[in-house]
Parts: structure tokens; sequence; C-alpha cells
């Protein structure tokens, strides 16, 4: 028997906001989860390198931001994989290294809409459930929407992201209700974002 459930949020929290917080606590109070993982994702290929802090910062960044809250962890356990990382062997390394936790995956309903072309999605079903988070108010077709392993979670949709902050910063607009403060702290402090 497993002894707790965690949800595993992978990201690049370039940088982490209020709307990955808000879905974070909603999962951890609405749902059957009883922590959230973090998973700091490293270079994205099909991301632009010169928007992406440097995974170290963005490791920082969701560790202050995060500290206080015992029910949430930050994980860098992609930092030292193959890249590109693939979700599926991820989840395998942390099933090693964690065997009494119940891994479950939290995604976007866009990201269901294409996880058959991710990387062994049947294999990753048979191991984690997947929590599926409502995105953009749009009902998106997915053959995996009715699997028994996928739940469909009512969470509040929060209309922000990661670009329209950096872009904030960048113009020198106040954005700190928008983080959370230590996060917000620790961006000002290094001047990130803003050249």
């Amino acid at each position: 028997m497993k002894s707790k459930k965690v949800g595993l949020f992978f990201g690049s929290f370039n940088p982490l906001h209020m709307g990955h917080m808000i879905l974070a606590n909603y999962m951890v109070s609405h749902t059957d989860i009883s922590e959230i993982w973090f998973v700091v994702s490293p270079q994205n290929p099909l991301k632009k390198k010169g928007t992406l802090l440097d995974e170290i910062h963005r490791y920082a960044i969701v560790e202050r931001a995060i500290e206080e809250d015992e029910r949430f962890k930050v994980s860098n356990i992609e930092f030292s994989m193959p890249k590109p990382s693939y979700t599926i062997d991820t989840v395998v390394r942390l099933e090693e290294k964690h065997p009494d936790n119940e891994f479950v995956l939290i995604v976007g309903e866009d990201n269901l809409s294409s996880f058959s072309k991710w990387k062994n999605a049947d294999e990753l079903l048979n191991r984690c459930e997947l929590y599926v988070y409502p995105r953009n108010n749009e009902q998106r077709s997915s053959a995996y929407r009715d699997h028994p392993k996928v739940k469909l979670v009512p969470a509040p949709q929060i209309e922000l992201s990661a670009t329209f902050i950096r872009k904030s910063i960048q113009e020198g607009k106040d954005i700190h209700w928008l983080l959370p403060a230590k996060a917000w702290t620790y961006i000002d402090e290094m001047n990130f974002y803003k050249g």
C-alpha cells in the first residue's frame, strides 16, 4: 500500500507565478493528493534559450516561493537526466527513489489532446493517474478523455502566463501581486527578465 499520493507538476516555471500556486493549492485542497512536487524542467528544446533563465535560478525561485508550505516540494531530478527529458523516464526514476509514493501527473487539458504523442503514453498511464485541469474554456477531443485513469478536475482557470510576466518586467510594470512574495523579491534582487 502506497503511503501518500503525490501530484507531479512539471514546468519550466520561467517564472513561477500565482496561477501555478492557485492550481497547486486547489489540487491539494480539493483532491486526494497530499503533496505537490514542482518538477523544474531544464532547457526545453522547443523554447528559445534567450528567454529561459538558467535552471538553477528557476529552481531557486520555486524553492523560495513554497518554502513555508509543507504540502509543496521542488524537484531538480531532471537536471541530471539525459535531455530532452521525457515524463515517463522521470516518473520511473521517481518511483525508484520513492517507492512508497503514488504519483499523479497534473496536466492541462491542452496536454491531454496531444497525450498520444508522448513517449510511452500508455505505459505512463499504467503507472500514473492524470489529473487534468481546464485550459481556456475549451473542450478538446482526446481518446484519453474517458480513460479510467484520467480525472477531469474543475480547477479555477487563471489567465496568467509567464510570458506576460516577463514582458511586463521588461517594460518596468509593477507585477509583484502576480508572483509569490519571495519569488518576486529574488527576481527583483537578481534583476531577472529586465533586459
